[in-house]
């Protein structure tokens, strides 16, 4: 795979410059995140270990079952999240112009003003931002959002806020479409009824929509196989592209019949497959810790990634897998190359705890394909 990276470091160098040209339309979640480590023992005010795993945090809370139990947090850093917001940094970063459509607040939620100043445009659809707690393990994350401002996305409030007609706009000018976080908005099948049927069916030229659910655990069969079916339905007018990881892939499969499956290289681009077939859309993606996977009509690939056995950060790492992935997209890359792209961007920001420039990103599959990251 080095050659085929090295290849890649220098395709995406020569034409990332192609993306500043290659609109992205975005929504519609925006949360306010906080990134907290969970205290296994403090030595003094300085020093302290972390929970190392999510494995060992179990084992705290099981201890404490019957008993109640307190652990100290230590509260890293507040910031913008969200996948809408986590991947429009991404793509931004690398130079797309990023039109987002969002629950960021009224006013504006101060945590959103750094990525809003790197993109083309913005409108606040929601009154008050989502929050999580983000737990961060080396193994992993474990979130906890309050959704409560979520209940209010219903297809009444987006009927007035598609009333400028700037969303629709957007869409018509734009190279690619993203739909972020089904799963805590309860109303949110709805309304991609509603703009499948009113924006999509009138668009001059089918584009590639992007679909990142976010873990649909909490929600019923019956919410998920309509949700599904409602995606089956989006490729009618676009190029349904649905991309999960492996625990949203186990989900969906459940759903549908499919066989659960493990993490690696085979297994992930079989289930990829099959979940597309049964939904009968353009592509499905499946991304994993250490390995990722897409299925197109073309067939099934697979490949590892630059695995990070102890990440600055993990919260956002899917999200910027997302990004790099929509920026192979948008340059029309070979499927593995996509994966590849998506891999390399999730690797740089698990190292660095920030957004890869194009520059960076082309360097870091280049150290990549030396074995140097």
């Amino acid at each position: 795979m080095n050659d085929e990276l090295a290849k890649l470091a220098e395709l995406f160098g020569n034409r990332s410059p192609e993306l500043r040209s290659l609109p992205i339309v975005s929504g519609f979640d925006a949360f306010v995140d906080e990134m907290i480590s969970v205290v296994e023992e403090r030595s003094d005010l300085s020093h302290w270990i972390p929970v190392p795993t999510i494995a060992r945090m179990a084992e705290h809370m099981q201890a404490a079952a019957g008993k109640s139990s307190l652990r100290e947090i230590v509260v890293h850093e507040t910031a913008a999240g969200g996948c809408t917001v986590n991947l429009s940094d991404g793509t931004a970063t690398l130079g797309i112009p990023m039109h987002i459509f969002a629950t960021l607040g009224e006013p504006v939620h101060v945590a959103f003003q750094s990525l809003l100043d790197k993109c083309a445009s913005y409108r606040s659809w929601g009154k008050t931002p989502g929050r999580t707690l983000a737990l961060e393990f080396s193994d992993g994350k474990y979130m906890l959002s309050a959704i409560t401002p979520t209940f209010d996305f219903t297809p009444e409030h987006l009927d007035a806020m598609l009333a400028d007609g700037y969303y629709q706009e957007c869409c018509r000018n734009a190279s690619m479409l993203v739909l972020t976080d089904w799963s805590m908005f309860p109303h949110m099948t709805a309304c991609w009824q509603k703009l499948n049927n009113e924006v999509y069916s009138k668009l001059p030229r089918r584009l590639p929509l992007y679909i990142d659910l976010v873990d649909p655990s909490s929600r019923t069969i019956i919410d998920i196989s309509e949700m599904l079916d409602t995606v089956s339905e989006l490729d009618q007018n676009v190029e349904a592209i649905l991309g999960l990881n492996g625990v949203e892939a186990n989900v969906v499969a459940r759903v549908l019949g499919i066989p659960t499956v493990g993490d690696s290289e085979t297994e992930i681009a079989t289930q990829a497959a099959e979940i597309r077939e049964e939904l009968k859309i353009s592509a499905v993606s499946i991304h994993c810790v250490k390995t990722a996977s897409v299925a197109d009509s073309t067939g099934s690939y697979a490949v590892s990634g630059p695995y990070c056995a102890q990440p600055k950060k993990s919260t956002g790492a899917g999200d910027r897998f997302n990004a790099g992935f929509c920026a192979g997209t948008l340059l029309g890359l070979a499927q593995r190359e996509k994966l590849l792209l998506g891999c390399a961007c999730s690797g740089f920001f698990v190292r660095e705890a920030r957004s890869a420039t194009a520059e960076e990103l082309a360097r870091f599959i280049h150290k990549w394909s030396r074995a140097e990251v």
